[in-house]
């Protein structure tokens, strides 16, 4: 869905792509298998264009797990992240726009229950957006220092793939590299989701996800979304 006024269009942006021009809220549920404990994440991802070239994006996560050993629930995180867009343009037979930010992480303080690190964060962000007819391709680099609480230093690299699909439908690839530099450890991820707007302003999905390697944050997981664009 395009944003009035944009600058730079290249037909329907899916709100998946977090350098997508678009305004959405998505409700969402992901099951987390922790090789034994779990973990249910309730939250809500949304997005606006506060300008054609500055995005907003925000998210608020509710945590129900046991792997205290007893089963606890509280509010994890506040996140609040601008993104600016400061050039587009074509390379070769694609498009691209360039998106530089920073996200805020508020911790609620409930790492007692085995709820979020403890730590509030900031983590500036770099990453581009390629598209060509309906494929999409986003290569992204984060890296996440602590301001208060527990000591973090990582830098994830992240790629997303999103490719339009006959009806509607979408598909998308989003892995996840991050490296530990306090820990020493790779909490490698990925995640595949399957969605369907059933109008230009309604849509739902599916997602499965999988850790990767020795230092994986979890086994395996699945999820739903609902999307409201606007």
């Amino acid at each position: 869905m395009q944003v009035a006024g944009a600058t730079y269009a290249y037909g329907e942006e899916n709100a998946s792509n977090p350098l997508a021009s678009v305004n959405n809220t998505d409700v969402r549920w992901q099951y987390f298998d922790l090789d034994g404990p779990y973990r249910n994440d309730y939250f809500i991802d949304g997005a606006y264009m506060l300008t054609p070239k500055l995005k907003l994006k925000y998210e608020l996560h509710y945590w129900d797990t046991d792997v205290t050993g007893s089963s606890e629930s509280g509010f994890e995180t506040f996140r609040l992240k601008p993104i600016y867009f400061p050039t587009q343009g074509e390379w070769g037979s694609w498009k691209y726009k360039l998106a530089v930010g920073a996200e805020w992480i508020v911790d609620f303080g409930n790492e007692d229950k085995g709820i979020g690190s403890g730590s509030d964060q900031i983590a500036p962000l770099v990453g581009l957006a390629f598209v060509k007819g309906g494929t999409v391709l986003v290569p992204l680099v984060q890296h996440f220092v602590e301001y208060n609480g527990p000591d973090v230093n990582q830098t994830s690299f992240r790629m997303i793939a999103i490719q339009s699909l006959p009806n509607n439908f979408w598909g998308k690839l989003d892995a996840k590299v991050p490296i530990d530099w306090e820990n020493d450890a790779v909490p490698a991820s990925t995640e595949v989701q399957l969605g369907k707007m059933f109008t230009p302003s309604f849509g739902a999905y599916v997602d499965g996800l999988l850790g990767i390697g020795g230092d994986r944050p979890y086994e395996w997981g699945v999820g739903v979304g609902l999307r409201f664009n606007y």
